[in-house]
C-alpha cells in the first residue's frame, strides 16, 4: 500500500490510500458524515441491506476471479431480514472479497474500492456523494498535472542530452563530405547503441514487435528508464570522443545502465514521484 492521501470534504477528512494501483476510500471516513460517534454501525446498516449484498456481490464477480460465489449465496438469501448482520471483516473472510478491505491500528477502517465508496456515500447521504466525487475528480488532475510535468522535464532533459550526443557523433564519426541520408543512417546507428545498452533491442526491432502501438521504444520507456537514458546519452558522447570503437562502448553502457537500473528500481525517492 502507498502512502495515504486526504480528501477534505464539506470540512470533513477522508483518507485513500492505494491498494494494487486501485483508490480505495475510507467508508469509516465517510460514515462519520452521519454518526461521528459510532461510524462502523453505519457501515454495518449498510451491509444488511439486500441491494448492497447484491451490488457487492455483482463487482466482486467483474473484478475478483477468486471471489467465492458460493459463500456468496448465502449472505444475498438472507439479507434484508431482521436478524441479518454482516460485518466487513466476515464480508471479506467469508467469500474471498477484494473490494472492501480492513485496517488495523490508529489509522485503519474499513476501506473500499472508489466504486463501492461512491455507492456507499450515496446511500449516507446523495449531497456528501457529489462532494466526495468532485474532491476526488480535482485530486486525480492535481496528480495528472503532476506526473505530466515530471514527464515533460524528463523528456526535455532527454532531447538536451540527445543534442549533445548527435553533436559529438557529427564530430568523431561522420566525416564532412558524406550526404545527408548517410549521416542519419551514422545517426540511427548510434541511437540504437543506447537503445540496445538499455532496452535491449533496437528501435526497429520495437516497431516490429510492436505493430499497433504508436510512437517508439522510448516513448513507452519508464521514468527510471528515462532517466538513465539520458544519462546513457552524456556518457556515449564522452566515450566517442575517446574514439571508443562501438563494440566496446555497446558493452560498457550496456553495464552502467544495469547498475544505474538496479540502483533507481530500489530508490524509494524514484517511487514517490510516481
Amino acid at each position: 500500500m502507498s502512502k495515504s492521501k486526504i480528501l477534505i470534504v464539506k470540512e470533513n477528512p477522508v483518507t485513500i490510500i492505494e491498494v494494487n494501483k486501485q483508490d480505495y476510500i475510507s467508508l469509516t471516513d465517510i460514515a462519520r458524515n452521519k454518526n461521528a460517534d459510532e461510524p462502523k454501525d453505519v457501515v454495518k446498516n449498510w451491509m444488511r441491506s439486500r441491494a448492497t449484498i447484491e451490488f457487492l456481490g455483482l463487482w466482486e464477480q467483474l473484478f475478483n476471479p477468486l471471489f467465492k460465489g458460493v459463500d456468496f449465496d448465502p449472505f444475498l438469501f438472507e439479507a434484508g431480514s431482521n436478524s441479518f448482520t454482516l460485518s466487513p471483516s466476515k464480508w471479506i473472510e467469508k467469500t474471498n472479497a477484494t473490494g472492501i478491505i480492513s485496517k488495523a491500528g490508529a489509522n485503519g477502517g474499513t476501506f473500499a474500492h472508489k466504486d463501492i465508496a461512491f455507492e456507499f456515500a450515496s446511500w449516507v447521504s446523495s449531497g456528501f456523494k457529489l462532494y466526495l466525487i468532485k474532491e476526488f475528480q480535482r485530486l486525480k488532475e492535481e496528480e495528472s498535472a503532476a506526473k505530466n510535468l515530471e514527464w515533460n522535464l524528463q523528456r526535455t532533459l532527454s532531447k538536451i542530452n540527445y543534442r549533445i550526443h548527435t553533436d559529438a557523433i557529427k564530430e568523431t564519426l561522420i566525416p564532412p563530405a558524406i550526404t545527408r541520408d548517410q549521416s542519419a543512417i551514422i545517426y540511427a546507428s548510434e541511437a540504437d547503441v543506447l537503445n540496445m545498452a538499455l532496452f535491449g533491442k533496437t528501435a526497429a526491432l520495437w516497431r516490429q514487435q510492436n505493430p499497433g502501438k504508436p510512437g517508439n521504444i522510448r516513448d513507452e520507456a519508464t521514468l527510471e528508464q528515462l532517466v538513465v537514458l539520458t544519462n546513457l546519452e552524456s556518457i556515449n558522447a564522452v566515450l566517442l570522443r575517446q574514439e571508443l570503437p562501438q563494440p566496446d562502448r555497446l558493452k560498457k553502457l550496456n553495464g552502467i545502465a544495469i547498475s544505474q537500473m538496479k540502483s533507481l528500481l530500489s530508490n524509494n525517492g524514484m517511487k514517490k514521484l510516481k
